[in-house]
């Protein structure tokens, strides 16, 4: 069963989770107006269509907002404080909430350019050790309170 941390996987969204920890970013486009939403929804949050499909987003984002956590008693968090709680703009137009790593407070400014990553939990949500962050491949890992190598999509500054 997953944490209260851990995303809850079902048949809709397996595809989601099954691309992240392969390293993809996916979103739902509606094919009958257009628009890319995000977070994953079986139905069209602009014209209700239920004519939507998984696309391939580029991992491109800039920084909309952020704040940074000091506090919280929730695992895995407690072990990652202090952490940027972030809403991103993805190159593709939605907005989503993510964190953003590898970047100090004082550095994170709005309109940042950011490129997607992926927080890999190997089960230890309890401690926060055997967590890591990876630019796109699978980490495979043993079980525990958080399902082994689900991938979390993050965001980090890009890279020049």
């Amino acid at each position: 069963m997953p944490s209260a941390a851990t995303p809850d996987v079902d048949d809709f969204t397996r595809t989601y989770w099954d691309a992240a920890a392969g390293g993809r970013l996916l979103i739902r486009r509606c094919r009958a107006c257009g628009k890319a939403h995000h977070y994953p929804r079986e139905f069209c949050p602009f014209c209700w269509s239920e004519d939507v499909g998984w696309e391939r987003a580029s991992g491109r984002a800039t920084l909309y907002t952020w704040s940074v956590v000091h506090r919280n008693d929730l695992p895995p968090f407690g072990a990652r404080v202090p952490y940027a709680a972030a809403v991103v703009d993805l190159a593709e137009g939605p907005r989503m909430m993510t964190e953003v790593v590898e970047c100090e407070e004082r550095e994170l400014t709005v309109g940042m350019e950011l490129e997607v990553a992926f927080r890999v939990e190997d089960g230890s949500s309890r401690t926060g050790s055997g967590v890591r962050v990876e630019g796109g491949s699978r980490a495979e890992a043993g079980g525990g309170e958080v399902p082994a190598g689900m991938a979390v999509p993050v965001f980090r500054p890009v890279r020049r």
